[in-house]
């Protein structure tokens, strides 16, 4: 497949895929009956995707890539790091191509320095982040952390980035995996009980990671519920009869029946995900295509 692809061909290979698409229940524009009797839809200017998905196609050619997003219709991306340019250099690409990168990925210093998390603020602002997340925590050395201490530990950590982050102007995030609804030892809470109940709302806001939830055995629904009004972005990552990635819309993730409660939620940000998106055996210009999928599948869903 070619390093760059047009619409069309973009569109061609979406199609084809979804020929062969496993997701019963997750069926792209089904009429699904939302809470009001009403279908309900994702709004296009709330859709994005997480970079990560194209880091390998970004890598070959970075201006190119983000003019195919734009193209595809996408307005807003989330970064996972600036691709090996300044943050100066990597707005300026995000400009030429029409896009905005209202979220990124930035893990917090650990330990914690005030210092450093405010240079990493300084960049926020100037690629133009509303959202900064940190995006991953809950393994050790060992395998998943099953000592409360550290949660709590990390959780003090995650209220100070966050409050630096609400005085930058920026909401300050948590993207979850599924070692955080362990149960740790001693305890009847998960780690991600303990980030959730001792950290303020106010500094740390959630952004869920659906695939992740479901593989830590949550039912995002709940954790909608638990926590109403926190969860300000999610990450659509499908799960397919293997327990690995699909295309969003292609997996078993009924997603119309997650975003029936979006209001409860909180949520002002959809971002397609997919982790193995251009990575072998698929290539990296596949990633584009998972991106097309996941927009189309976005913009056709009612519930």
């Amino acid at each position: 497949m070619p390093q760059s692809l047009s619409r069309r061909s973009l569109l061609g290979a979406a199609a084809a895929g979804a020929a062969g698409a496993t997701g019963a229940l997750a069926v792209p524009g089904a009429a699904l009956a939302g809470g009001h009797g009403r279908a309900g839809r994702v709004p296009r200017d709330q859709i994005s995707v997480q970079l990560y998905t194209l880091r390998n196609q970004l890598s070959i050619n970075l201006e190119a890539s983000l003019a195919e997003l734009a193209e595809i219709g996408y307005t807003r991306v989330e970064h996972a790091g600036f691709v090996g340019r300044t943050a100066a250099q990597f707005r300026a690409a995000l400009d030429n191509a029409g896009l905005r990168a209202t979220s990124g990925h930035v893990g917090i210093p650990q330990p914690f320095n005030a210092d450093t998390w405010k240079r990493a603020l300084e960049d926020a602002a100037v690629v133009g982040n509303k959202f900064i997340v940190h995006p991953f925590f809950g393994q050790g050395a060992t395998g998943p952390i099953r000592d409360a201490a550290v949660y709590r530990a990390f959780a003090a950590d995650l209220n100070k980035a966050g409050a630096l982050a609400r005085r930058a102007g920026l909401s300050f995030g948590y993207h979850n995996h599924h070692a955080e609804f362990f149960r740790q030892n001693g305890t009847n809470l998960t780690g991600f009980d303990i980030l959730t109940s001792e950290t303020d709302a106010r500094n740390v806001h959630l952004e869920v990671d659906l695939y992740w939830a479901f593989r830590g055995a949550n039912d995002p629904v709940d954790l909608i519920r638990k926590h109403r009004g926190r969860i300000r972005q999610v990450h659509v990552k499908d799960l397919d009869v293997n327990a690995s990635f699909a295309d969003p819309g292609d997996g078993l993730i009924d997603f119309g029946r997650i975003f029936e409660h979006s209001r409860e939620a909180g949520l002002v940000e959809y971002i397609v995900e997919r982790d193995d998106a251009g990575s072998p055996p698929r290539t990296p210009a596949d990633a584009l295509v998972t991106a097309q999928r996941g927009y189309a599948y976005l913009e056709g869903l009612r519930f």
